[in-house]
């Protein structure tokens, strides 16, 4: 999502880039990310596999929704941290779907705070109130073999100073 901030892979590179898109292709990549999502589950984790499809409004409007007829997807959510009305969550993606962890996260009733598109309004003035700028989804951490090397690589990017005010201010 372009709103995400975060990890980021590129490649200066075309032969590195055909390594990394068929790591990506195999899921052989793994992606963790931070989303502030409003409402509070009763459990720690769960894993949400409701498949994903994109559709387009008559507007031109470009949205994913949950659709049987649509393609595999599978997050894994575990709790980090709750607040009073919205908890900090850690999203594993196991495949990659566009806008996936905002819509499984929408599919459970607690959308992404900040998100404009999926989010709810109300909700987002409040955070807004807070500082809270823009959709909260962070990429904290990327993981990866590269072939014929013995050992994982791994990068990580800390939390923004404008998320983590927000966080801060909910404490």
């Amino acid at each position: 999502d372009r709103d995400t901030s975060g990890c980021l892979m590129i490649s200066r590179r075309r032969s590195a880039l055909r390594i990394l898109h068929q790591l990506l292709r195999n899921n052989q990549v793994e992606k963790r990310y931070l989303a502030l999502v409003a409402g509070n589950w009763s459990r720690d984790h769960i894993d949400v596999t409701h498949p994903l499809r994109k559709n387009t409004l008559q507007s031109g409007e470009r949205i994913v929704k949950v659709d049987p007829q649509g393609k595999a997807a599978f997050t894994r959510f575990h709790v980090r941290r709750r607040f009073k009305e919205c908890m900090l969550v850690e999203a594993e993606l196991k495949t990659g779907r566009t806008h996936q962890i905002r819509v499984h996260a929408v599919s459970l009733g607690t959308p992404l705070l900040g998100d404009e598109k999926y989010g709810d309004g109300e909700q987002n003035r409040r955070l807004r109130e807070m500082g809270l700028k823009r959709l909260f989804l962070h990429a904290e951490s990327l993981r990866f073999r590269w072939p014929e090397t013995p050992s994982d690589f791994m990068v990580s990017a800390p939390l923004g100073a404008d998320l983590q005010r927000v966080l801060d201010q909910l404490s």
